[in-house]
């Protein structure tokens, strides 16, 4: 394990410390804007922020929470979702949280898992909380979900989140470690059970400067936030790194494209975080003659898009272990359409073939990342010694399961997955790389390719894909396979293309391919 050499960059500092040195300097400056879709929106400053963040500090250690005690938060988007991640935080406890579409055997295993003492959710969910785990001391609930009005009352055996707040005076003041345990994220979890992925304080403060550095948000900045705060793309990418701008967050309770102009128009968003799936949705809306975004983030560097929307975007790879890119368009110089940007100057980054030698330009290989642990890697994966341990390589760099393409220029492509790397006929083949070509049939929304179990060939490619509206289906398929014909060798020809009307989910809407993998296999099993 590498360790921080010299002087701490987070000496005597914390985010205990950072929110409440923004309640000093941008006290009376708008943080957080709550946009709900139903009721009156809501504007929290600095100071009210910290305030409020204090106050449920106060009250969880009067409820007998202790610094380092683990507690379950399994919230959508709303304001408690972060009064409850920072308020923790200023207590020295860990939140832990959870993806908002798990399962009450996927919650269970969280809660034991981690040794959660309590836990944080909403009407909606609240039974499914309450039934995870008999070793909660409480569990609170919010008075809405996601901004409108609970259709049920709370499950028996709850408190109102409300109940929890105490007096923002009380709020205890630990000496500032950088080391302590910040939060706890649970990866998605394809072939074994989800790891927890422990952050550090320094680890937060990392991907709240570096995050904003990378985004050159500045004070006046407006960063629209509607990806879910579970994870660390808005809670790292867009929440933290406002709040180490000092800038402003609109936080909706999820993607909208029917809302997506109208909350960017009304508070003059400059600044968003996108995925795939909100772009593709967003060519199906109105758009308006002119806004105020002066940038976008997103996977790929000047996609076509851009042109249509009238915005530049910045690319960008990251995981939740990294806390924040570890590859990055420029802000201020051209990038290489569709890469992921160059290599991020605050790690190592090293992109290698099956012998571990660096790949040439123009060549695919491993990406790796060196990097501090607990600093600019994330610490460990919670009571997982020996997955923590086989994460890295005997270099000390972090193995992402990744795969990418080293450009002639410096930029990098991404590639996929390893896991998403088929095996046919003893020739390795890029689901991706077929999902590109599938994804220039017209009639085309989107695509995904996975391997099928063959007595031959070990895999064959087999495509789901999801028609746009109004195209025609009969056809589709058949158009699919001509063009992969013409486009691909004959090993990388999906075996079966399948036209679905929609597809497993996971985090960030991706498509679960783990899922669609079982799917077939358990058909030809």
């Amino acid at each position: 394990m590498q360790s921080f050499q010299g002087v701490h960059p987070f000496a005597a500092f914390d985010i205990a410390e950072l929110v409440r040195l923004r309640a000093r300097t941008r006290g009376d400056h708008p943080f957080l804007i709550w946009a709900p879709f139903d009721g009156v929106d809501e504007t929290l400053t600095y100071a009210q922020f910290y305030e409020r963040t204090a106050r449920l500090a106060a009250g969880l250690r009067k409820r007998g929470v202790k610094p380092r005690d683990h507690v379950l938060v399994h919230l959508d988007n709303c304001l408690e979702t972060l009064v409850a991640w920072y308020g923790l935080a200023i207590l020295g406890a860990v939140p832990v949280t959870t993806n908002a579409r798990s399962s009450l055997d996927e919650l269970t295993y969280f809660a034991d898992h981690c040794g959660a003492v309590a836990a944080i959710t909403q009407p909606k969910f609240a039974d499914l909380v309450n039934r995870s785990s008999r070793n909660f001391r409480f569990v609170a609930v919010t008075s809405h979900d996601n901004g409108a009005a609970p259709s049920a009352g709370c499950a028996p055996g709850t408190d109102s989140f409300e109940a929890l707040l105490g007096e923002a005076a009380d709020a205890p003041h630990r000496a500032p470690d950088p080391l302590h345990p910040m939060g706890v994220q649970y990866t998605s979890g394809t072939t074994s059970r989800p790891k927890g992925v422990l952050w550090t304080h320094a680890n937060a403060l990392w991907g709240a400067r570096v995050n904003a550095t990378h985004e050159d948000l500045r004070a006046d900045d407006v960063h629209l936030v509607y990806l879910p705060l579970f994870h660390t793309n808005a809670q790292a990418y867009s929440i933290l790194a406002t709040l180490w701008a000092g800038a402003t967050a609109v936080v909706m309770p999820r993607f909208s494209a029917s809302r997506f102009w109208p909350t960017a128009l009304k508070y003059r968003c400059t600044w968003t975080s996108l995925i795939p799936f909100c772009v593709k949705a967003l060519v199906s809306v109105e758009k308006p003659a002119s806004h105020h975004f002066r940038l976008w983030g997103s996977a790929i560097c000047d996609p076509p898009t851009d042109a249509e929307f009238g915005v530049r975007t910045i690319g960008w790879w990251g995981m939740t272990e990294t806390i924040t890119h570890g590859i990055v368009g420029d802000v201020h110089l051209p990038n290489t359409p569709l890469s992921c940007g160059r290599p991020a100057p605050e790690y190592g980054i090293h992109i290698v073939d099956e012998a571990g030698a660096p790949v040439a330009p123009g060549e695919t290989g491993h990406l790796l990342v060196k990097g501090v642990r607990g600093l600019s890697l994330f610490a460990e994966y919670i009571h997982n010694p020996q997955a923590t341990a086989d994460s890295f390589d005997e270099q000390g760099r972090f193995r992402t399961g990744d795969r990418v393409k080293l450009l002639a220029d410096g930029h990098v492509q991404f590639g996929d997955r390893d896991k998403d790397m088929l095996k046919v006929g003893g020739e390795n083949v890029a689901a991706s790389e077929i999902e590109r070509v599938i994804l220039t049939v017209a009639g085309v929304r989107e695509a995904a390719v996975v391997a099928k179990k063959h007595p031959m060939l070990d895999e064959a490619p087999v495509a789901f894909v999801i028609a746009d509206e109004g195209a025609d289906r009969a056809t589709l398929a058949a158009r699919i396979e001509a063009a992969c014909g013409e486009a691909l060798a004959d090993f990388k020809r999906p075996h079966e293309v399948r036209v679905v009307d929609d597809m497993p989910r996971s985090t960030l809407e991706k498509v679960a391919k783990a899922q669609l993998r079982t799917l077939l296999n358990e058909s030809t099993g």
